[in-house]
Parts: C-alpha cells; structure tokens; sequence
C-alpha cells in the first residue's frame, strides 16, 4: 500500500469511528437539516408541477402579441392562473371527495354489525343446507361467531380512533399549513425567474463538470422532465375520465351511492393500475350493506370498466405517452409500493419508464455502432 493511499485508508476510518461515536448528534443535525430544506424542496416539486399549467397558458395566442400589456403581464398571468386552478382542485376536492371518504368510513363503520349478524345467521344455517360442511367446521373447533365480533369490534375502534385525536390533527394540519405557505412563496420566486434560474445552473454545469459528464447528465434530465410531465398530465387525465365514467355508469344501472364511489375510484385511480381496484373493493363492500345483488353486478361493472380503461383508455392516454410495457408498469408499481408506499407507487411508473428509454435508446445507440463492423467483416 502506498503511502497516500494509506493515509486516505486512515482518514476514511477515522471519519467512521467519528460518525459512530457521535451518530445521535449526526442523526439529529440531519434530521433538523431536512426539517429546514423540507419547504424548499415541496416549493421545487409545486414548482414544477405549476410549470406544466404556467407552460400552457403561456401559449395563448394574445399573450405572445409585442408590445402589447398582455406580453407583458404574460408570466404573473401564467402563474396565478395555474395556481387558481389548483386551488380550485384542491377546495373540490376538500368539497366533495373529503366529505364523500368520511361518508364512505362512516356507512362502513355503520354497516359492519349488521354484516356480521347476517354472517353469523349464514353459518348458523349450514347444519340444515350444509350438514357435511357443518361437520367439518365444528371438527376444526374455531368458534366463527366470537371470532367475526372480534374482527368487526376492531375494524369500528380502528376506524373510530382515526377521529378521536382532533387536537394532533388540528396541530399537524397547522404545521403542513405554514409547510405549504412556505413552499409556494418558494415556488412562486421560481417560477418567476426559471429561464435565469436554468441559465445560472446551465453555465455552472458546463463550467465545472466534464463535457461528456454533462452531454450524459443534460440527456438523463431532458428524458426525466418528459417522462414526468406526460406521466402527470397523462394520469390526471385518466383518473378524471375513469371517475366519470364510473359515476355515469352507476347512475345509468342505479346502483347505490353512485356519486360517492364515482368520485372515490377517480381519487383512487391517481395511483397507477391498483388504484382503481381499491376504490372499487370499498366500494363494493359498500353497495354490499345495501343489497348483495347489486354489489355483484357493481364488480361485474367495474370489471367491464376497467377492461375498457386498461385496453382503450391507459394506453392512449397514459401509456403511448411514458412509452412502458404493462409488465414493467406492474413490476414498477409493486416495488415502488413496497419501498415508498403511496408517495413510492406514484413516483416508481416515471422513474421506470426513464431508466427503459435511456436503456432502450443505448441499446439501439449500440446495435447501429456494431452494424457497420459487421458489414465491414462481412464483406471482407
């Protein structure tokens, strides 16, 4: 071993033991930094996502008119009307899903006792229509009554406790409040100034970093903004045609709370390919509690819905746009899920479809750089 190459081996391992020695101080700096870098980093994601409304508006015909007032107030225009619009989103959603999800919890938390009697009558029934059966369950010595109280008694109390603690809600409500105000002032000052902002950081990246480090750097970004806003735009897109088909549909067939499970599998469905699927379960257990018939044929509706979602509708809309197979979308949403829950399932489809068309495209970078040697060896 070298002489500097034993000295960096000694610093490293003295940086080790110093990490290790003080990881409650270390772990706590890290945590007060994120707690201060949190608001920023929200401000850059709403940023971003306010891009997209502020880019579109911004291609208005009238407001690209020289000299005009409009040319002038074109980005404070752009701005506010992005952000009136999800606001307006975000109060609709307040007005009508938040309601119809409490509603959705309370007919189940109201319902569960009645289902287990009904339940409970149905096994109680088997030593007349099922007496084999009956025979059966009895050997196996599991009292099914006690045990399906049991299950319904936790269901209400869990379901319950998620109202009872007011004063944490209201106290974490209060912090992602501030968290948000901060983070859109943030947002705001990007957005105003984001061509400067990208040239300052443009100049800084050519400046200090190698040039094919950067060509590969500027080719994964420009692939990733792509990706993420056809993702975005593409999903949003398809949860409100998918939650408006469903409210349409369950009116036309008269199945119950129509307008309630509508808007939940919309809601639902902003989470890639199972989304859908558990609105449709809550919604299902609902309709159930009314009449069992129509909880079946609302799943044979659902099923026929999704198979016309997932072969006509996600493919146009979503699909042909991020440009990822439907196993990789699985697998993507899957793993995604089961790393970073909600906030893991709705991030891992775009992240996916990025590393397959940077992937993809060397590949084919790669087959046309071979092509020619092959010729060439042919012909020889």
């Amino acid at each position: 071993m070298t002489k500097k190459k034993f000295i960096w081996f000694t610093a490293l391992l003295a940086l080790l033991i110093l990490c290790i020695k003080y990881s409650d101080s270390i772990l706590g700096f890290i945590g007060l930094l994120w707690s201060l870098i949190t608001p920023l980093l929200m401000g850059c994601v709403i940023a971003y996502i306010l891009n997209i409304l502020v880019t579109q508006i911004e291609k208005i015909p009238f407001f690209h008119k020289e000299g005009t007032v409009f040319c002038k107030i074109r980005r404070p225009v752009s701005i506010l009307g992005s952000i009136t619009a999800i606001f307006a989103i975000a109060i609709l959603v307040i007005l009508i899903v938040i309601p119809q999800l409490v509603q959705a919890i309370g007919v189940i938390v109201k319902e569960i006792p009645a289902v287990v009697s009904e339940i409970n009558l149905w096994l109680s029934s088997f030593d007349k229509d099922w007496p084999q059966l009956q025979e059966f369950l009895e050997s196996l010595n599991v009292n099914w009554p006690q045990i399906l109280q049991k299950a319904a008694s936790y269901l209400t109390n869990g379901l319950s406790s998620v109202f009872s603690s007011t004063m944490y809600i209201v106290s974490v409500i209060s912090s992602m409040v501030v968290t948000a105000v901060v983070a859109l002032i943030f947002a705001i000052y990007i957005l105003s100034g984001k061509e400067k902002l990208f040239h300052q950081f443009q100049t800084l990246a050519r400046t200090y970093l190698k040039k094919k480090f950067y060509t590969g750097m500027s080719l994964i970004l420009k692939t990733a903004h792509d990706t993420f806003t056809k993702f975005i735009v593409g999903q949003c897109t398809e949860a409100v045609i998918l939650g408006s088909l469903c409210t349409i549909g369950m009116l036309l067939f008269r199945f119950p709370y129509a307008t309630m499970v509508g808007t939940l599998i919309g809601a639902t469905a902003l989470l890639p390919v199972i989304g859908a699927y558990l609105g449709a379960a809550v919604g299902a257990f609902m309709i159930f509690t009314v009449d069992p018939l129509k909880a079946a044929g609302f799943l044979v509706f659902i099923a026929v819905l999704q198979q016309l979602e997932g072969n006509l509708i996600y493919p146009r809309v979503v699909g042909s746009s991020v440009g990822l197979p439907g196993i990789w979308v699985l697998a993507a949403v899957t793993v995604g899920g089961g790393l970073g829950g909600i906030i893991g399932m709705l991030l891992a489809v775009p992240v996916t479809a990025t590393l397959y068309k940077l992937i993809q495209r060397d590949v084919q970078k790669r087959k046309a750089a071979l092509e020619p040697e092959t010729k060439g060896g042919l012909s020889r």
